[in-house]
């Protein structure tokens, strides 16, 4: 069936406190899918953001983030009594102010904690049970708060970097309450998730989700599982992951993760990787893979290194991971993010598996007919973008798209002004013959390049973008089911 979505995180969403919450606009956002004949809502990863505020950088492949939990609904529940103005405001409504939310939150989910956790023993209790991750992740939390922040690998008591046993026991004595009060925010998290989760499949809406192919170094995964990871006998990485360079970095990107021990991985049936996917299908219908050449082979770059030259490439096991998780967790339909310089390993791959690609519409005129973002070249099993979180949005890149490259994207697409851009890219993206299309909402929005999401490899200013309350229109959603209606989508 062709369907068509939107790209949204739900830290965009225009909830009161100053960032975007599970809350109310949620459900709204939601309902404003199914109006406008859409089936898809695609969110960023929805853990505890980490290193830089990023969503691809969180302490957890499990947790949840509990700046997303909307506190209003807390209220409604009866769970956390407050006044609306003990709430952030912020100064910008279309950006979040991470460290002021931060501080915010933390006070109102601790002052729930205080009203409500005692009343919730029994739920705590089963929670804890049935996810078994939670009480390693509450611990990492509170010994990481204890410590300052510092990253696990330099905290100053050698026994927990080493995970002890005395040394943890002694660790979950002394921070008890603490431990406590971080099992207690995921509860909330997962509770509120759920529940929206229900309110998405009772409207026809499925909820597509995004899992980066490495873990943050600085994580309750590599603290807990060491083995997973290339890590010295000091729990230090020997080697990291990144890509090299090319037309865009002349020093390629370094990301600094962790890489995998493949061969012991391998050995152990993929059964870290099998938790991990289990754990997406339970938290979405559709996931995204995010680096996907990374399962055929992945660059491997030096520790300590300055940047991405020296590194090189390695075969990764390819089939035989996805044979085992195809077995483990049948139940989801998954997203190769194939983008980049693709081997012939990695293009054996992605047939193997038959998980439909991703394309860049915003990507295809810079060159001639030959390129593969090019509208001509889509074929049915894609998922088609004007843009994703990392490039900038589709007025953004006509605004400084070189003057050839535009002339050549409005003779294709048929505009004559740059601020047609966004509703011509769109509407021949859902005339394209792949079987899902996905449009960032600052596109359908038609915002410049003040909204962009994300510039990769840079720290500070990303990830900030929010709607502004009232966006959502009944004109709007009206366009789209218009629009969906004509290219036969849903």
């Amino acid at each position: 069936m062709r369907s068509s979505g939107i790209l949204m995180h739900i830290s965009s969403l225009p909830s009161p406190g100053g960032i975007g919450t599970l809350g109310q606009e949620a459900y709204e956002f939601v309902d404003f899918l199914q109006a406008a004949g859409m089936s898809i809502w695609q969110v960023l990863p929805v853990g505890p953001t980490g290193y830089g505020d990023s969503p691809y950088q969180s302490s957890s492949v499990f947790a949840g983030n509990p700046l997303l939990i909307s506190c209003r609904k807390l209220r409604d529940d009866g769970l956390l009594s407050y006044e609306d103005s003990e709430e952030f405001v912020p100064a910008e409504e279309d950006r979040v102010d991470y460290e002021a939310v931060k501080r915010n939150k933390n006070r109102l989910l601790r002052k729930c904690f205080e009203q409500s956790g005692s009343r919730l023993e029994k739920q705590l209790e089963d929670f804890t049970a049935k996810n078994p991750w939670v009480s390693d992740f509450a611990l990492f939390t509170a010994i990481k708060d204890h410590f300052g922040q510092v990253m696990w690998s330099r905290w100053p008591d050698q026994d927990l970097r080493m995970r002890k046993p005395e040394a943890l026991e002694k660790a979950r004595a002394q921070l008890k309450d603490e431990i406590a009060f971080h099992i207690f925010c995921q509860y909330l998290f997962r509770r509120q998730w759920f529940e929206l989760k229900d309110y998405c499949k009772e409207h026809g809406i499925k909820l597509f989700g995004d899992m980066p192919i490495y873990v943050a170094e600085d994580s309750v995964d590599t603290w807990t599982h060491p083995e997973v990871f290339q890590l010295d006998e000091n729990r230090v990485p020997t080697r990291v992951a990144g890509v090299p360079p090319d037309i865009f970095s002349a020093d390629g990107q370094l990301w600094g993760n962790p890489l995998y021990r493949w061969y012991y991985l391998r050995f152990h049936k993929f059964g870290w990787w099998v938790d991990r996917m289990k754990g997406m299908a339970e938290l979405y219908d559709i996931v995204r893979i995010d680096h996907f050449i990374g399962f055929a082979n992945y660059y491997s770059i030096p520790h300590g290194a300055p940047d991405a030259r020296h590194g090189r490439w390695i075969k990764a096991p390819g089939k035989a991971l996805f044979r085992r998780l195809n077995a483990a967790v049948p139940n989801i339909t998954i997203i190769a993010e194939d983008l980049g310089n693709q081997s012939r390993r990695v293009k054996q791959l992605l047939k193997w598996c038959g998980f439909p690609g991703m394309k860049v519409l915003t990507f295809g005129f810079d060159g001639d007919k030959t390129n593969p973002h090019y509208p001509g070249c889509y074929t049915k099993n894609y998922v088609a973008y004007t843009g994703t979180h990392d490039n900038d949005t589709t007025l953004g890149w006509a605004e400084k798209a070189d003057p050839k490259v535009l002339e050549f994207a409005m003779k294709t697409l048929g505009f004559s002004q740059v601020s047609e851009a966004p509703e011509a890219f769109i509407r021949a993206l859902f005339k394209l013959p792949c079987d899902t299309v996905i449009v960032p909402m600052q596109d359908v929005l038609g915002l410049g390049g003040s909204a962009r999401m994300n510039f990769p490899s840079t720290i500070g200013g990303n990830w900030l973008w929010r709607m502004l309350p009232g966006q959502l229109t009944g004109a709007l959603s009206m366009k789209y089911f218009l629009l969906n209606k004509q290219t036969n989508r849903r």
